[in-house]
């Protein structure tokens, strides 16, 4: 990546974009700060914090991503101070010559993720029942600290019953009840994982957030950030349509146990995986350029 190539951010550019992040970012990682201050839980909010692991200080960092050379200033001294940046020249950029065999093993494997979810035709067929069968037959109550079920233990099981299971999500289908497992019309595991997500899964979409922040300095913040809007949406209806009592923290529930409920369900899944396709496209060509890069 030479700066004769590439246009040059200045630092009066970089640094307001930086600082525009931040502030961006905050609106969400201080009030979860706050919360955990208190002791509190927030179903949906915090699963993003838990689950994908990425640090609120790493969410609110900056990076330019690959392909992006921003000018050197004592401020790009202080926050790029990983080996994988390269200074030259009075300028700044991710260097991919300081990625090692493992980094690089990783990062085909997300691209190869992301590439064959893409080929592969969505399937709008699965109504949110995940965790409907993660409840199957008297299992814990995984999320029974901070919401109570909104549905008796008999009414779940008859749903999960009445209707097909075809979740193809290893992530989520590894959590459900053993009873439940054996009704699934695939049997996803961590080893195949690329040969059975598809992109109208909402986990496969929320998962573009932690395929994004694994990706991290090469992939740029403004995409993850646009990654994790997503994932928080995602979320959201996931747990809407799930078996619990939301409407403490002011969801209204997505019934999927009745027809117009699994219809508002499709509907806003559609709307998701047609979000998620440009993201994922991103995602795509930042890391063939990261891999690809001398």
């Amino acid at each position: 990546m030479s700066s004769l190539t590439q246009p040059l951010l200045r630092a009066e550019d970089w640094l307001q974009k930086s600082a525009s992040h931040r502030s961006q970012a905050l609106t969400w990682t201080q009030p979860t700060r706050d919360r955990r201050a208190r002791g509190e839980k927030h179903p949906v909010h915090d699963f993003l914090h838990t689950y994908y692991r990425l640090s609120l200080g790493q969410l609110e960092r900056w990076h330019p991503g690959i392909g992006v050379i921003i000018e050197d200033c004592s401020e790009a001294r202080q926050m790029f101070r990983q080996t994988h940046y390269r200074f030259k020249e009075g300028t700044c950029s991710v260097d991919p010559a300081q990625l090692g065999p493992k980094a690089r093993t990783r990062l085909k494997f997300y691209l190869q993720i992301l590439q064959s979810t893409n080929k592969r035709p969505p399937n709008f067929a699965c109504h949110g029942l995940h965790e409907w069968a993660m409840l199957y037959e008297g299992a814990e109550v995984r999320h029974g600290e901070t919401v109570p079920l909104r549905l008796p233990r008999k009414e779940i099981d008859t749903l999960v019953h009445s209707r097909p299971l075809c979740c193809s999500h290893f992530d989520a289908f590894r959590f459900f009840a053993p009873g439940a497992k054996v009704m699934n019309r695939v049997q996803p595991d961590l080893s195949a994982r690329e040969e059975n997500e598809q992109p109208g899964c909402i986990h496969a979409n929320m998962d573009l957030y932690k395929w994004a922040a694994k990706s991290l300095p090469w992939v740029s913040s403004d995409l993850l950030w646009n990654c994790f809007g997503l994932a928080t949406r995602a979320r959201e209806i996931d747990m809407r349509a799930s078996p619990y009592d939301l409407t403490g923290f002011g969801y209204d529930p997505i019934k999927v146990e009745t027809p117009e409920g699994r219809r508002l369900y499709e509907k806003l899944q559609r709307q998701l995986a047609d979000e998620a396709l440009p993201l994922r496209g991103s995602l795509i060509l930042q890391l063939k350029k990261t891999l690809s890069a001398d």
